[in-house]
């Protein structure tokens, strides 16, 4: 089959790779309609390859039909419609059994230190091979995939698999009071889909913050008050204070993560290490503070006294620095992780209709055939041609 695999640094092709088979009984074959390039694979893209190897398959947004299952997989059935989480989780152990999916303890990558195994995201989270491909094997396939219907469009489902859990989660930790304020820092995928998401939860007061022309406008299309971050660099949180009462907001929501814009010295940390030997890299990242932490930091200086703050921003180093006296003389409290997928899809399925309120079946800016897929990260990495969203066709 063909897949988009990892070659190295800002470096992708697709390439033929042997098909998926079933090794386990609770595995399951599907074939993929429609798979994502997601912001977190461009940090495998530019920063994470000292946990990449040559060849890895890449992605963990994919939507497609089920071909095989094995003997112990009775929940779906060859021709199903499914929708991959992007995380690996069997749904019976003490972590699934309290919702915590991204902690499962069947899947968990113990040997590296970290949480539930995921698709394509390298040996820090198991090494499995992802969902940029033709074909894809699902692990604990008995857990592992939402049955969606027949009829709407790939659009409609897909982000089901990260996007959307990952957007909802962030609002929901975010714990927004009635009547309250919320500041979204960051307008990719992740943070224009939850501006959407608390639009539809009645929040009065959203702010969001770019420097993007094309994601300031989609967020604005739809109603939201965007600040653009090349404006203000200097006092966006005296602005974000004066339109909310002089005090910050209730809740900030951090959609940035460790590729923020204005931390030149972690950037300058991180290019350099894109460029030292694997063996040296990996126990710098494992070790040091090589995360752009602007981003949070301004989290914590323009949430209010008493707030919330959301990460929802992916962040990889182990020694980063944290400003401890703003964060506990300000009360803040502070919720992070990644989504636990399947916890919200009853919650979010009701807003997947005709209706289409929150603006799924156009939210990718690009669609693109699989061969197509270095092109795509080059573009989606550096921020051209509009690029917000980016959805991969392996079939044509």
């Amino acid at each position: 089959m063909k897949a988009v695999t990892w070659q190295g640094h800002r470096d992708v092709s697709v390439e033929e790779v042997a098909d998926p088979i079933i090794k386990e009984p609770n595995d399951a074959i599907i074939k993929v309609t429609s798979t994502n390039i997601c912001g977190s694979d461009l940090h495998l893209y530019e920063t994470m390859g000292a946990f990449m190897s040559p060849g890895d398959v890449l992605g963990h947004e994919a939507i497609g039909i089920v071909l095989e299952i094995g003997s112990e997989v009775s929940r779906i059935r060859p021709g199903d419609r499914v929708v991959v989480p992007f995380q690996i989780s069997c749904g019976r152990c003490w972590m699934c059994e309290r919702s915590l999916y991204t902690q499962c303890e069947t899947t968990q990558v113990r040997g590296e230190g970290s949480g539930a195994a995921l698709f394509g995201y390298s040996k820090l989270y198991g090494q499995v091979p992802g969902g940029q491909a033709e074909y894809l094997r699902v692990p604990e396939a008995q857990f592992t995939h939402i049955l969606v219907p027949e009829g709407p469009p790939d659009d409609r489902f897909i982000y089901l698999s990260d996007v959307l859990p990952t957007a909802w989660q962030a609002v929901e930790y975010a714990g927004v009071p009635d009547g309250g304020s919320l500041l979204i820092l960051g307008l990719g995928p992740i943070g224009d889909m939850a501006s959407r998401i608390a639009q539809q939860k009645w929040i009065d007061t959203i702010i969001a913050v770019d420097l993007v022309d094309e994601r300031l406008a989609r967020a604005r299309d739809r109603g939201i008050q965007a600040i653009d971050l090349r404006d203000h660099e200097d006092d966006l949180a005296a602005v974000v204070r004066a339109l909310t009462d002089g005090r910050g907001p209730d809740s900030v929501i951090d959609a940035v993560g460790m590729e923020a814009h204005g931390s030149p010295a972690a950037a300058f940390a991180q290019r350099v290490a894109t460029v030292l030997p694997d063996a040296v890299t990996e126990p710098l990242m494992k070790k040091a503070g090589l995360d752009r932490l602007s981003a949070v930091y301004t989290a914590i200086e323009t949430v209010r006294r008493g707030g919330t703050v959301s990460l929802s921003g992916v962040y990889g180093g182990m020694a980063d620095p944290m400003p401890m006296m703003s964060l506990f003389d300000k009360q803040i409290q502070l919720r992070m992780g990644q989504a636990n997928v399947k916890r919200w899809i009853p919650d979010i399925m009701p807003f997947l209709t005709d209706e289409d309120p929150l603006g799924v079946e156009e939210f990718a800016t690009h669609r693109l055939p699989l061969a197509d897929a270095a092109k795509a990260y080059e573009v989606f990495q550096n921020k051209e041609d509009g690029a917000i969203k980016i959805m991969l066709k392996p079939w044509g």
